[in-house]
């Protein structure tokens, strides 16, 4: 697969600067790429590598000037070459049509030009949009309602009376619809809560390897249109998170918890239950938020505190045996002065 430079740049609405009629028939990093490929420079610390690459172009900001090599100039060199990398990307999904060891219930509505492979599983009273792919070892249950252009990788689980919107991609071994944690307790034991809510996915979302999303127990559980998820992530019973949110590996939301919008939950971010995230927050690795948040923050740390001040004591935290061991000592020299002034008083 090839293209000329000039096409890659129409694709992106860039500008070239060099010759546009070289063949481009790769992408590849600064210091891996060689002739015939296409790297990118998205992070100006990286600039010094520039000057040694042997890519035949490089998409860069506007601002970024190399003589003997040719540039495709972007606003974002960083979409510019999500977007090229796209064009070289070739999917082998199953063929199209249902896979001889396919279990399919009664009054399945399947759409046009669907793939299924072997031994998906597929309840009673399912729908199921147009261009679907669905990979082997799938398990959808009951009135399950898939959009169109959906992608569902092996081993996935979406469970009975769960709703997903069109071009939501979803990897394995991931679980939509698995019961809330719910036990109410009688004092010396727990009885099980019935969870006989959904979940709701909206368009666009791609959820990653081994999530588990939990149905509502009541209600819906609902993650809004966009949301990106990472692997290895937990939401409980009755989360809502907004359009356009991030939530990074490892991350724990608790029941009930309403996320706002273009939130962004880094890596191994805890959240207790029914509280409420403002939309554009921004919670940093391994922080641990108790109460709810206000539009617009940046938070670290456990208990998480605003960002700059959760920066400013970790500056302090080395310090702090020092500053111990001062304080004792002054303690000391406190204590002496009021000995000697005691005797001088009674003298």
């Amino acid at each position: 697969m090839e293209y000329r430079l000039e096409q890659l740049a129409e694709h992106v609405n860039g500008r070239i600067e060099g010759d546009g009629g070289i063949l481009i028939s790769s992408v590849a990093g600064l210091e891996e790429a060689g002739e015939g490929s296409i790297s990118f420079l998205a992070n100006p610390k990286y600039r010094a590598r520039l000057k040694d690459t042997k890519a035949s172009a490089v998409i860069v900001a506007p601002d970024v000037d190399l003589p003997g090599v040719n540039l495709l100039k972007v606003p974002n060199p960083y979409l510019a070459f999500a977007q090229v990398l796209s064009m070289f990307v070739q999917k082998h999904h199953p063929p199209q049509g249902i896979h001889e060891s396919c279990q399919i219930g009664e009054g399945v509505t399947i759409g046009d030009e669907c793939a299924f492979g072997a031994h998906v599983v597929i309840g009673n009273h399912v729908t199921i949009g147009s261009g679907t792919i669905i990979y082997p070892g799938v398990v959808l249950g009951d009135k399950v309602d898939i959009g169109s252009d959906c992608i569902l990788y092996p081993n996935v689980s979406v469970l009975q009376d769960v709703r997903l919107g069109n071009r939501v991609i979803v990897h394995s071994g991931t679980t939509i619809g698995s019961d809330g944690f719910g036990f109410a307790p009688t004092g010396s034991t727990y009885v099980k809560i019935p969870q006989t809510g959904t979940v709701v996915i909206d368009d666009d979302v791609e959820i990653g390897a081994n999530v588990s999303i939990d149905r509502a127990t009541l209600g819906e559980t609902h993650i809004h249109q966009g949301v990106k998820i990472d692997n290895l992530v937990q939401i409980a019973h009755n989360v809502v998170i907004g359009e356009h949110s991030i939530v990074v590996s490892q991350v724990g939301i608790s029941g009930s918890t309403k996320i706002g919008r273009q939130v962004t939950l880094a890596g191994q971010v805890g959240l207790v239950g029914h509280i409420e995230i403002g939309d554009r927050v921004v919670i940093a690795a391994q922080s641990g938020v108790r109460k709810s948040v206000p539009e617009g923050k940046i938070l670290s740390g456990y208990p998480a505190i605003d960002h700059r001040l959760w920066r400013k004591s970790q500056v302090s935290l080395p310090k702090l045996p020092e500053a111990l061991k001062t304080i004792r000592a002054l303690e000391t020299r406190i204590e002496a002065l009021e000995r000697d002034l005691k005797r001088l008083q009674s003298d």
